[in-house]
């Protein structure tokens, strides 16, 4: 009789080595998002804010770029921070370490120092699920900027995303899935979880996100009510396959898909 496999609890080194392995690519973002700086404003970006930035891993890439590089990273979650502290942080040489400074706190509270740059990737604003809650918290990433900072964030969408679904992705040593597990039409809430398969275990909900889906139009609508003077949305190009290609470019007409991923750019 063949005994079946336990399941066990993920430490917390392995579900963040796992989430990082699976879903972020620091490099590719700060491109893109250098790259657009200077083409939008003329002038080399140095300071940079990464709110919901969890381990800030992409914050600790940012002041590897070069000695006028400045990084803060904003979460409420001691227990990210503490994993980027350790894993990414020490990776800095001490002068870089100068440069990088973790913040546990509030995205809505306010902050002695204004940056080039603010991101809200890996879709975590969408936390705020009423219209006001959000307003507030542009409101709040308009405030931090410069004169002509730049605020990015990125959101996703597509037929698939609103549908009950687990999408397995094979990386080496283990297995990434994304779940949607429920959406409500009436008020655009949604669950979704993360699961791994490691070792020929599955570790179900190592992660949760219980959120609001938000409608490109709106996003740009609000930022706009923020204070921001423009907004500028990009779209990804296909491959010969259809698939994506990585490349980001300004668009205001495309057809829709089962799933895309996009960037939202709004000046100050």
């Amino acid at each position: 009789m063949t005994k079946k496999k336990m399941a066990t609890t993920l430490s917390v080194e392995d579900k963040y080595k796992l989430y990082e392995s699976s879903v972020q690519c620091h490099e590719a973002d700060i491109e893109f998002i250098t790259k657009e700086f200077q083409r939008l404003r003329g002038r080399e970006p140095h300071d940079f804010r990464e709110d919901f930035g969890g381990t800030a891993a992409m914050a600790c890439d940012w002041v590897k770029e070069g000695p006028t590089k400045k990084a803060w990273a904003i979460d409420l979650d001691p227990e990210p921070i503490a994993y980027g502290k350790k894993y990414h942080f020490t990776r800095l040489n001490k002068e870089e370490q100068t440069r990088m400074q973790y913040i546990q706190g509030n995205v809505l509270d306010k902050f002695d120092f204004k940056s080039d740059i603010t991101v809200a990737f890996n879709f975590s604003y969408f936390c705020f699920k009423k219209r006001q809650q959000l307003l507030e918290y542009f409101k709040k990433a308009y405030a931090g900027l410069k004169d002509d900072g730049v605020f990015f964030i990125d959101l996703f969408g597509g037929t698939e995303c609103f549908q009950p679904m687990v999408e397995k992705t094979k990386h080496e040593g283990h297995t990434y899935f994304w779940d949607c597990d429920s959406y409500n039409p009436l008020t655009g809430e949604v669950l979704y979880y993360i699961h791994f398969k490691k070792d020929g275990v599955k570790h179900k909900q190592v992660f949760t996100y219980d959120w609001r889906m938000w409608h490109p139009v709106e996003l740009r609508e609000i930022l706009e009510e923020a204070g921001f003077k423009d907004t500028v949305i990009y779209w990804e190009g296909d491959d010969e396959d259809g698939t994506g290609d990585g490349n980001f470019h300004p668009s205001e007409d495309e057809e829709n898909c089962e799933s895309w991923v996009t960037y939202i750019c709004a000046l100050k």
